[in-house]
């Protein structure tokens, strides 16, 4: 049994992990550089040295036991640490949000900066489309991908898929990052939707971060839609005098600021766990099937790797080369 995993976030990972548990042979395949997903890490060099910031979610809860066992493990590690600023169930990755990723894709066969282009399914069973030439052919693949980018997979492969993923929409989000030369005059680490700021946190003020005063700006979704396509110099601008209205710091330079456009930031839930098709052996995960929680991904994904674990020995048999039928999907450009 081998497995191609598309998408090493939280939702992948934790599918990948737990399939490799059970034995089975598991490839994960990710566009970027390494982990991360919605759990991003970026740094910026400034006059006074590198300064890092959580440019995605800004901290995790933790509800159920199965994922509980997964952050206490995390906790012995010294991969996650509490932060009460942000609530008595808040946690955060340490020394930066990516912390407990880059632990799961450790021991994981991972193929970073694979653009997977497209998909087809012959006798053989599934290949990967990547620039440099398809894949060896797996058995079944799991797509751990945002709504919008797992739509082009799902419209050609399984259509009962591809109708509840359209029902899914991600809202975006334009997110800044700002370091300074000293502490702003606010002692209150975090604001709340206030006018076009729908979080802004000391970043800094995070355990195991460094001393340089940081902080990231998250943009009021709706205000971040109609201003989606401007430049990110120009945001950066408008979201760092937002900040500073706040903290009652007008005019005060950033030593570095940055912006992001985050286009699929917060998912709407369809209230399920996971998609698996043992006939043809396509899986899906991912928090916009379930809840927009990194706790969501996380069980997303444990729970496609259960249902595929338990359905191996019908997965085999629709595996025979009797019983595959050619499909194949590219994604546009």
């Amino acid at each position: 049994m081998r497995i191609a995993v598309i998408g090493a976030g939280m939702a992948g990972l934790s599918c990948a992990t737990a399939l490799s548990a059970a034995g089975i042979d598991i490839r994960v395949f990710d566009k970027g550089r390494g982990p991360s997903g919605r759990m991003a890490t970026r740094r910026l060099e400034t006059p006074l040295g590198e300064a890092s910031f959580d440019m995605g979610a800004q901290y995790f809860t933790v509800r159920s036991p199965p994922f509980a066992e997964a952050v206490t493990g995390w906790v012995n590690a010294g991969h996650v640490a509490p932060w009460p600023a942000a609530g008595p169930e808040a946690w955060v990755g340490t020394p930066s949000m990516t912390a407990p990723l880059k632990s799961m894709a450790e021991p994981l066969d991972i193929s970073w900066n694979s653009f997977v282009a497209g998909l087809s399914r012959g006798t053989e069973g599934w290949r990967l489309h990547l620039k440099e030439g398809e894949t060896e052919p797996f058995d079944a693949v799991v797509i751990a991908l945002p709504a919008e980018q797992a739509t082009p997979f799902l419209a050609l492969t399984d259509p009962s898929f591809f109708k509840r993923n359209t029902l899914s929409q991600t809202s975006p989000c334009w997110t800044g990052l700002f370091a300074f030369a000293a502490p702003l005059s606010v002692s209150a680490p975090i604001f709340r939707k206030q006018g076009l700021v729908s979080w802004a946190a000391r970043n800094s003020a995070k355990p195991g971060r460094g001393a340089l005063e940081t902080w990231v700006v998250q943009a009021d979704h709706d205000w971040s839609r109609t201003h989606l396509e401007e430049d990110a110099d120009t945001i950066a601008a408008r979201l760092l005098e937002a900040l500073l209205a706040l903290t009652g710091d007008p005019g005060r330079p950033a030593l570095a600021l940055s912006a992001h456009r985050w286009r699929f930031a917060l998912s709407t839930a369809l209230g399920l766990d996971c998609l698996w098709n043992s006939e043809i052996g396509l899986g899906v995960c991912g928090d916009w099937l379930l809840a927009p929680r990194v706790e969501s991904a996380w069980i997303s994904g444990a729970a496609l790797a259960g249902r595929i674990t338990a359905d191996l020995d019908r997965l085999h048999r629709s595996a025979s080369p009797g019983k595959r039928s050619a499909v194949r999907v590219t994604l546009p450009g």
